[in-house]
């Protein structure tokens, strides 16, 4: 029988090489592989969202919920996370974006929510009286989906709302979306964010929705119920509104928003 050769200093140090270098792209692609899978997550359940907003249409005569108006007292189940809880079993989970997971609550003390790109709305206590004590996420709402009464709506004229997924375009109108709260009413004139991560409360609509959670991309799910990454410059190409200007000049982009895509 011949001997089995043994391995030379030379084998030693190429096989070392070998692995240092392997483990050497394994840190490097490690977090990248981490938060494309985050990403692929978050789409998934914008994909469940839309199959949700459907079945909730389709046992309504095809329309959603009131959402937010001004009028009479607005309830629990004008909004989403209450009117679609039947549908989705109360799952907490789900309403969050894997890159979100962590309540304004654990992060700044307070429920509201829009303290930074990857701090999700809530834990909701007794401090608001229509929304119900445990809820918490980091999607919302395009307010001008909902079906409020005829009337004025967030100081705006409800002829604006959709209201119903039998539209045309439907596929270019944004249903639900990573956000920093629970719903926004956008204007093709909102400014973006002045730095990465800007709250919510401080006036743009569309700044709750133009958030750097997926690397100059958010995920949505439209009005059709289908679900896709949209790129930050993108959203002000979005019909979120039947009175929307989608050919309106773009605004100023911000320095933190200057080197993602254009469209």
């Amino acid at each position: 029988m011949k001997a089995k050769a043994a391995l030379t200093k030379k084998d030693i140090v190429v096989v070392l090489a070998c692995v240092v270098f392997l483990l050497a792209n394994i840190a490097a692609v490690g977090p990248r592989g981490r938060r494309h899978a985050k990403q692929m997550l978050c789409l998934s359940n914008l994909h469940k969202w839309g199959t949700i907003f459907q079945q909730f249409a389709a046992d309504n005569d095809g329309y959603f919920m009131k959402g937010w108006w001004q009028g009479e007292p607005v309830l629990p189940t004008d909004y989403w996370m209450e009117a679609l809880r039947p549908y989705y079993g109360n799952n907490h989970k789900l309403r969050c974006c894997p890159e979100a997971t962590i309540p304004s609550t654990e992060a700044s003390g307070s429920p509201w929510g829009g303290w930074g790109t990857f701090v999700a709305w809530g834990v909701f206590g007794y401090e608001w009286g229509p929304v119900v004590p445990g809820d918490y996420g980091s999607y919302g709402m395009n307010g001008w989906i909902c079906n409020p009464p005829q009337q004025d709506s967030h100081e705006h004229p409800t002829l604006w709302n959709w209201r119903n997924a039998n539209v045309a375009g439907a596929e270019n109108v944004p249903l639900f979306t990573d956000n920093q709260w629970i719903d926004a009413w956008p204007e093709h004139n909102d400014d973006p964010p002045e730095y990465e991560g800007q709250p919510w409360g401080w006036g743009s609509q569309m700044g709750r929705f133009c958030v750097n959670r997926h690397s100059g991309f958010v995920n949505s799910a439209f009005l059709d119920f289908s679900a896709r990454k949209v790129g930050l410059k993108e959203l002000w190409k979005l019909k979120w509104h039947r009175n929307f200007d989608v050919n309106y000049p773009p605004p100023d982009w911000p320095p933190w928003m200057q080197d993602f895509q254009d469209y």
